[in-house]
């Protein structure tokens, strides 16, 4: 965990008022090092209420909320051109007003949603986030859209950010969600069928136009959640995991691809052993594992309950194995031996050579969301989406959520790798796919 700094006067005394500092961690660093304006860095969040929220009320609770998880309150310190580290400033309060109330317009929603993809809030003014509240003329309630940076913060954190800003204007306390449970795990017997410099598959090319805008599209659904037997051995993530892994593979035999039968499936998945509560710690918060799967596995007629229970197996051992957040080479990248300049081009030069052997996609499953997200009046949050950055290599991600017993999914790809109808039978294949794993099917 890094310790916050103070800058000191002459005397070695901390200057009054002068901003905390704190190193970048790991993560922070690394997505530092490969920021592309070209494909923004930003993860996006919407929470759907039935009512409206009356503005002042708002923006109060959220400064609340801010005040509350000063962490939040942050940018990035200027450095000289030897400097080692880069350093988060602690600010103490904003530099902007990260709130705003645009006119209520019809198309007002996909506009804000097109700007937290195409737009990243600024890492050198604190917050790194912003917070649009939409609302359409003739529509019910309003919609609160999030767009975050995420080489300074994750979905989870912001998520208690608007959880803690929820309690204020509601004016009453949420008792503290506990920590999300980690099944327990044996010596890990679930070992990916996957050989570690294996050449994963890619996702095959769609047809995303003759001059394609550089930037991420997404495609938002609400599907049921899939049935499971009680007691049986596999979770909806594995379930998810799964429809994810047969999508995949379908999509690259349905565009031919010359890898389509060959070559081994990785699935990045994000693991958060964080609290949920008022304490948890905000930042970037979550370790990478990777899922894999034989070419075999999920190819036509695959056997759907025997790969639940192979991944529920894979996914238990690689949760239950502790390893810094993007692995021990990430660590090595980070350590301060030389500038952060010399390792910066050092770190895009290598992300270039490991492209193809990057995962495949990536499968963020927040699971249920843990809080009630009650703004009195307002009402509680009837749908909530997440969706994470697909930045090429992957070129394409999934990342679901849970409210009031459905489930959110997000389908985010690379605008120069698939077209706005290749998701559209994305989303149908998958779709399809998680029915399959239901207790109703399989």
């Amino acid at each position: 965990m890094a310790t916050t700094q103070h800058p000191r006067a002459r005397g070695g005394t901390p200057r009054p008022g002068a901003p905390g500092r704190v190193p970048f961690p790991v993560v922070d660093e690394v997505a530092r090092h490969c920021a592309q304006d070209a494909e923004p860095n930003t993860v996006h969040i919407e929470i759907h209420l039935p009512g409206r929220v009356d503005e002042g009320r708002l923006r109060s609770a959220f400064a609340e909320a801010l005040a509350r998880h000063p962490r939040a309150l942050m940018r990035e310190r200027p450095r000289s051109p030897f400097a080692r580290l880069y350093e988060w400033e602690l600010t103490g309060r904003p530099d902007v007003d990260p709130v705003s109330f645009p006119p209520a317009a019809p198309g007002a929603l996909a506009r804000a949603r097109a700007r937290a993809l195409d737009e990243a809030p600024a890492l050198t003014a604190s917050p790194p986030l912003r917070l649009t509240v939409v609302e359409e003329p003739g529509a019910e309630g309003c919609v609160l859209v999030f767009a975050v940076h995420h080489t300074a913060l994750d979905g989870p954190a912001c998520m208690r950010l608007a959880a803690t800003a929820a309690e204020v204007y509601g004016t009453h306390r949420i008792p503290p969600a506990p920590a999300p449970a980690r099944p327990a795990s044996e010596a890990p017997a679930g070992e990916s069928p996957a050989a570690a410099l294996a050449r994963p598959a890619r996702i095959a090319a769609g047809s995303p136009g003759p001059s394609p805008v550089p930037g991420n599209a997404m495609l938002l659904v609400e599907l049921p959640v899939p049935k499971r037997v009680s007691g049986a051995p596999y979770t909806v993530n594995d379930q998810l995991m799964v429809a994810t892994a047969l999508t995949v593979a379908d999509w690259n035999r349905t565009q031919d691809a010359p890898w389509a039968d060959r070559r081994p499936l990785r699935i990045t998945m994000p693991v958060d052993d964080r609290t949920r509560g008022p304490e948890m710690p905000i930042g970037n918060g979550t370790r990478l594992v990777e899922v894999g799967f034989a070419a075999s596995e999920p190819a036509p007629g695959a056997d759907v309950p025997a790969l639940l229970r192979a991944t529920a197996e894979r996914t238990r051992a690689l949760k239950a194995r502790t390893r810094p957040p993007l692995g021990r080479s990430a660590s090595l990248l980070t350590a301060p031996l030389m500038p952060v300049a010399a390792r910066a081009a050092l770190t895009r030069g290598l992300r270039v050579l490991a492209a193809p052997w990057t995962s495949t996609t990536l499968l963020s499953n927040i699971g249920r969301v843990p809080y009630p997200l009650d703004f009195g009046e307002a009402g509680r949050a009837t749908a909530v989406w997440f969706s994470a950055p697909a930045r090429m290599p992957r070129g394409l991600t999934f990342t679901t959520a849970s409210t009031g017993g459905r489930l959110h999914l997000a389908l985010r790809w690379s605008r120069t790798l698939l077209g706005d109808e290749d998701g559209v039978r994305l989303c149908e294949m998958f779709t399809r796919h998680l029915a399959s794993t239901s207790s109703e099917t399989v």
